[in-house]
């Protein structure tokens, strides 16, 4: 996991203007994510999601544990990439305020088991 500070001027969450954003980079190969489980702290995170020969597009979905990840209505909607990620490529998400507690993230589309992504 690659961790990058930038600042933000994002004018869609203006609650985190002047805040420090991380970015989280995961690698998804066929049928998995190279980072099986991620440790972070409360804050403001965008998920960079690097697709690695997978043969096709790829994504990422981000779900508070113990909620139902196959129903969308649960999903964090502002952790799913912009757009596809397609071959060899990289995608983004949108910003992403975590705060402590235990999620899951996986990938529909390539499919992936889910993995556990830990807020401290």
């Amino acid at each position: 996991m690659v961790l990058a500070f930038t600042l933000t001027s994002n004018a869609q969450d203006k609650m985190m203007k002047d805040a420090v954003v991380k970015t989280v980079s995961l690698e998804q190969t066929k049928g998995e994510f190279t980072q099986k489980e991620i440790t972070l702290k409360e804050g403001a995170y965008i998920f960079e999601i690097s697709n690695n020969s997978v043969g096709h597009d790829v994504g990422f979905v981000l779900v508070k544990k113990g909620k139902d990840a196959s129903n969308p209505e649960n999903h964090i909607k502002s952790a799913y990439v912009t757009k596809a990620v397609g071959n060899n490529k990289k995608e983004q998400s949108n910003l992403t305020k975590l705060e402590k507690g235990s999620y899951v993230y996986f990938c529909p589309l390539n499919p992936t088991p889910e993995y556990t992504l830990t807020v401290k």
